[in-house]
């Protein structure tokens, strides 16, 4: 039976592209699917508990499906080394946040190039504008999403991430004619030249007694956002944002087919970010297309239930 566990445990890690995402059961795999990993040495040590060889044996197969998933992740610290051209930082600030002019200064003084801010309410809206007006002299806001710059900015405009059905069937106003934005683009003008930078907070994910992991929400958002950067004519592109998904989750395919994950290209470790407190999923990204990036990391604690992201880019 430890065998057949084992075995069971790398098809799973292994297949996870080929699980029916009936009542979202796919996709909450995959954004779990680091964590899988825990079961590999509680399965060896039952294992040897039972002096059971074949078991031991069997443990190959995940342990190195795991490996060959999440190894490079936690080998050295994926740094490429050298000076960025532009360093960012995402962060969902949270609606709740009880200090919003404590989470700017923190995010002031990471002295990244370009801020991301998602989730931020009209109550808050002005407390980020007047903390931030000093380092940052360029800055938007579209609904609930915004972007702050040490460079200029331009082309401006809201992306429309579609309408969001509630876990209930309730049609809330989530899209660009409702006049309840969730998305925008801007153009940031630096010393070497254009980038295109997306601005995103995909819907929620929710766990339904009757209908299990639901993210519908999240999944149209998602497909609508890729449509949006399939489109993009520069070719320099930054995705910031609050996905609600992990970069394993095929919600997202759309978006991690074009677009390239800093965190699994040049950071140490899963960089999980959510919740705050005791994160245990990356579900706050950074995607880049035809630009380098040098370092990827996750910046301590503030006022909200997520951490922010950072990243180093050059091209």
């Amino acid at each position: 039976m430890l065998a057949a566990l084992a075995v069971l445990l790398g098809l799973l890690m292994a297949l996870h592209a080929w699980l029916p995402d009936t009542a979202g059961v796919g996709s909450l795999v995959e954004t779990f699917l680091p964590w899988f990993g825990l079961a590999i040495p509680v399965l060896l040590l039952a294992a040897l508990v039972r002096r059971s060889a074949s078991a031991a044996v069997a443990l190959l197969l995940p342990a190195v499906v795991w490996t060959s998933l999440f190894g490079g992740l936690l080998l050295g610290d994926g740094a490429h080394g050298g000076g960025s051209d532009l360093t960012v930082v995402s962060h969902n600030v949270g609606a709740d946040n009880r200090d919003p002019a404590g989470t700017a200064r923190d995010l002031a003084a990471s002295g990244a190039d370009v801020l991301a801010l998602e989730e931020i309410t009209e109550r808050a809206r002005g407390t980020y504008e007047k903390e931030l007006a000093d380092a940052y002299p360029h800055h938007t806001v579209l609904g609930t999403v915004g972007l702050w710059s040490k460079s200029p900015l331009s082309d401006v405009e809201a992306v429309d991430t579609a309408i969001d059905v509630g876990p209930l069937g309730a049609a809330k106003p989530d899209s660009v004619k409702a006049g309840y934005n969730r998305a925008l683009r801007a153009t940031v003008a630096t010393d070497r030249g254009p980038v295109a930078v997306y601005v995103a907070h995909l819907g929620s994910v929710r766990v339904m007694p009757r209908s299990g992991f639901w993210t519908e929400s999240r999944d149209r958002n998602a497909r609508a956002l890729a449509e949006a950067i399939a489109a993009e004519r520069n070719e320099r592109v930054v995705l910031l944002g609050d996905l609600n998904g992990s970069t394993d989750d095929r919600a997202l395919v759309g978006l991690t087919s074009r677009l390239d994950s800093a965190q699994e290209e040049a950071g140490s470790g899963f960089g999980f970010s959510y919740p705050a407190d005791f994160p245990v999923v990356r579900i706050d990204q950074i995607l880049v297309g035809g630009v380098t990036t040098d370092r990827s990391w996750v910046l301590p604690a503030t006022g909200s239930d997520h951490r922010p992201v950072a990243a180093g880019l050059s091209w």
